[in-house]
């Protein structure tokens, strides 16, 4: 008979299926993206994960338009790869969105295809990496995409601070798709002809008159540097999945977990001589703070985080005793290591994933106070300096924190005392920690005194001294239990892992009963 099933017309037939949605948007279109250097959705997939590790989910998934002639631009798969795999033996979700089919856009299908790893990821505690290559939502299923794109928003939510979400901007993704990026834990950007932004050129252009190109609205260099969107990039894919795996080597696979440790070589109690080298004495002498950091941990071991943003402040992941830890440190280097509003964004929002994924915080401090101007305080400084503040106290891991020059004003609980919830602070004997400065202090506190001295100056300059003697020594604070310990630099790796070490089944008292914080946004 001719319609008679056989075992091997209907593997024929499977075959030919998949190997059609292997095909995305056909061989030219995935040939023309080769040649213009860059990886297929699928040999992203590839490349990101071990050798025959990835278990495809959806392949045959299509969508149910059949407006604007759609019926007639069918793709199976519609246009993302989705599934499951391992990193390095590491069991993770990913999808893969394929740019040769229908633009990558999202519709009712492809959004459903996502949402379902977003949510298998959460229900199974593993990592979600989202390689985004889409020009946003698929306007031929109107109110469909409601669907499809806002539910990728709703898993992105309940995921956070579940299992680590990395969003990697491979092509396009612009529109609604910016906004799921933005939701994850980091953003990966290559730096060539990749982009996104909810509003393109064009529509800036109708709407305000302004004029801009691809790259500099919504390029690696704009938003790594300029709006703090992006975390890292990447020159090119390759490049930028292999950042993907070795950002993973620090992070847990879910919130129940601690990134693993690794064996090291590195001496716990190394001394490290050269901190004094590296750090004038000299308050207004400038200096890298990210050469301290490399001194002191495992190997010079550093994975710097929005290393081109809000430079006054360095953060990223570091090893010591092969423990990944958190390190929030100023940079004098830039605006004399002043915190302003980026660097307030900056570091609570990275204090905030390191607390969500168990990762102990270690501040590195040299902080003037907060960056005075108009500004600055129009701008809200007072609202997003108080972020960093909600951000440290909210935190429950291990926070340790080293004041290896100075520490002012408003800066000081932004950077790290006990008052904060820090559970060891330290100090170098060049520490100066005060709400004001010597000067400031004299003129506020002798002011009588000086309007009615003969030689004013000479006065000035004596109570000076005796205030920066009295006042501004880390002895000072040590007398009253404000710091744990005076240190000297070339034991700060020593003391820092010996801490880390005593705080490893760190609990903290139960907290009043809340369903969430305010966090000033």
């Amino acid at each position: 008979m001719a319609n008679e099933k056989t075992w091997e017309t209907e593997l024929a037939k499977l075959g030919a299926m998949q190997a059609q949605a292997r095909e995305g948007g056909g061989s030219e279109r995935l040939q023309k993206q080769r040649e213009m250097g860059r990886l297929t959705a699928r040999e992203r997939i590839d490349y990101l994960l071990d050798p025959k590790s990835f278990v495809e989910l959806n392949m045959l998934a299509e969508h149910q338009c059949h407006d604007f002639g759609m019926e007639k631009k069918t793709y199976l798969g519609d246009g993302v790869i989705t599934g499951h795999g391992t990193i390095r033996g590491r069991r993770v979700f990913v999808y893969s969105e394929d740019e040769t089919v229908l633009g990558g856009s999202v519709g009712k299908a492809h959004g459903t295809k996502i949402h379902t790893i977003l949510r298998l990821a959460r229900e199974t505690g593993v990592p979600v990496i989202c390689l985004n290559a889409s020009g946003g939502a698929r306007i031929q299923e109107g109110m469909d995409n409601v669907y499809g794109m806002t539910g990728m928003f709703y898993q992105n939510a309940l995921n956070s601070g579940v299992v680590p979400q990395i969003s990697a901007i491979m092509g396009a993704c612009t529109g609604g798709n910016a906004y799921s990026s933005a939701l994850c834990d980091f953003i990966v950007q290559v730096k060539k002809g990749s982009y996104i932004f909810i509003t393109g050129p064009a529509v800036i252009k109708e709407v305000t008159g302004e004029e801009v190109s691809f790259e500099q609205l919504g390029g690696a260099a704009a938003h790594s540097a300029v709006s703090g969107v992006v975390h890292l990039t990447a020159e090119d894919d390759r490049e930028c999945l292999d950042v993907i795996v070795r950002l993973l080597d620090y992070l847990p696979q879910n919130n129940r977990e601690k990134p693993a440790s690794r064996s090291c070589a590195d001496p716990v109690d190394r001394e490290v001589p050269e901190l004094t080298d590296i750090v004038p004495i000299v308050m207004s002498k400038n200096y890298d703070v990210k050469r301290i950091i490399r001194a002191i941990a495992d190997e010079g071991d550093f994975f710097e985080i929005h290393k081109a943003f809000a430079r006054n402040l360095v953060v990223g992941f570091s090893r010591m005793d092969g423990q990944v830890i958190g390190v929030v440190a100023n940079n004098p280097k830039f605006l004399g290591g002043c915190l302003d509003i980026n660097a307030s964004d900056k570091a609570a929002r990275f204090v905030r994933t390191c607390d969500a994924f168990n990762i102990p915080l270690l501040s590195l401090v040299d902080v003037p106070g907060f960056l005075p101007g108009v500004r600055q305080e129009h701008g809200g400084i007072i609202r997003h300096g108080a972020k960093m503040l909600y951000a440290w106290t909210e935190a429950t891991v291990p926070k340790i924190a080293v004041i290896m020059r100075k520490m002012y004003g408003g800066a000081i609980p932004a950077m790290g005392v006990h008052e904060i919830g820090f559970d060891q602070v330290f100090a170098w004997p060049s520490a100066e920690m005060q709400m004001v400065g010597a000067e400031p202090a004299v003129r506020i506190l002798y002011r009588r005194e000086l309007d009615r001295a003969e030689d004013e100056k000479a006065l000035f300059d004596q109570k000076v001294r005796e205030y920066q003697d009295t006042y501004l020594t880390p002895y000072h604070s040590a007398s009253r239990s404000i710091i744990d310990a005076v240190i000297h630099p070339r034991d700060t790796r020593s003391v820092i892992i010996s801490a880390l070490r005593m705080l490893e089944n760190k609990t903290e008292p139960s907290r009043a009963y809340r369903k969430h914080g305010n966090i000033p946004l």
